[in-house]
């Protein structure tokens, strides 16, 4: 049981987390800002990614039945192995508390208010009744608003959310709404919102907001991995899917942490 809710927390799925911490820190970097409290945002990353396990495992329990049906979902630990309801609340609760008691104990008030921020867009996305997952408003909440606060926490434990810009922010906003969206399979949108994510991109590296590797780190791990994902809209759809898997949340996370450390500690 407890190899399954462990397994239930997604945890190479921590890429995304490692992923917008590194790209708040190369404005740190190249503004040659003295990180003083690297310890601080080490463990800001890792109180985010334990956040974020308890709530896939939240999200994988509310849609239990749904995933039963779904042949691509039949890998899911819930639907592998058995664990009765309340043992998997009884987990998440303990992690999340865990969570919140850490941060507000170590570390500002600013960043418990993000985790809460956090906490509340994804109950608000997966839990019955409201249960955004199940509307149209679905893209806007899940990955696009969980990206920005990903990066709103790591920029508030370096003492200045605006250390990234305001044009880099709705990059990843859109970016991540329509990564949302090939995920969902819907060509039509994704596509205007890859055109549109695109053009914020241009104004951003056009106007300065963004340096080219900045620019790598912000696009090519998730490049990489949209490509197959992109391409799963009209063949080999499984095969594909794990592809995007493997690429962005186990090789590029390796290399995200390498670099952040490079930043923190060197």
């Amino acid at each position: 049981m407890i190899t399954t809710l462990i397994k239930s927390t997604r945890i190479t799925w921590a890429a995304k987390n490692v992923n917008m911490y590194l790209l708040v820190l190369t404005y740190a970097y190249f503004a040659n800002i003295i990180i003083k409290n690297p310890y601080a945002i080490l463990e800001g990353l890792i109180l985010v990614s334990a956040l974020w396990g308890a709530l896939y495992s939240l999200n994988d329990l509310t849609d239990l039945e749904h995933d039963r049906r779904d042949k691509n979902k039949q890998a899911r630990p819930f639907i592998q192995n058995h664990v009765d309801k309340k043992w998997i609340i009884l987990f998440c609760t303990l992690l999340i508390t865990a969570v919140f008691i850490i941060s507000i104990e170590t570390l500002i008030p600013a960043f418990t208010v993000v985790l809460i921020l956090m906490l509340l867009n994804q109950i608000l996305y997966t839990v019955p009744p409201i249960r955004l997952k199940d509307t149209v408003l679905a893209p806007f909440s899940s990955t696009a608003t969980n990206s920005v606060l990903r990066m709103v926490s790591c920029a508030i434990l370096l003492g200045n959310i605006f250390i990234v810009p305001v044009s880099v922010y709705l990059f990843i906003y859109t970016a991540s709404m329509g990564t949302y969206i090939m995920y969902k399979s819907k060509q039509s949108a994704a596509s205007i919102l890859t055109l549109i994510s695109g053009i914020i991109l241009l104004y951003a590296f056009i106007n300065g907001d963004m340096n080219l590797i900045q620019f790598a780190v912000a696009v090519l791990p998730a490049f990489l991995a949209t490509i197959p994902l992109y391409l799963s809209l009209f063949t080999q759809k499984d095969k594909l899917f794990d592809i995007a898997d493997v690429l962005y949340h186990e090789i590029a996370m390796i290399f995200f942490l390498i670099c952040i450390l490079y930043i923190l500690f060197i």
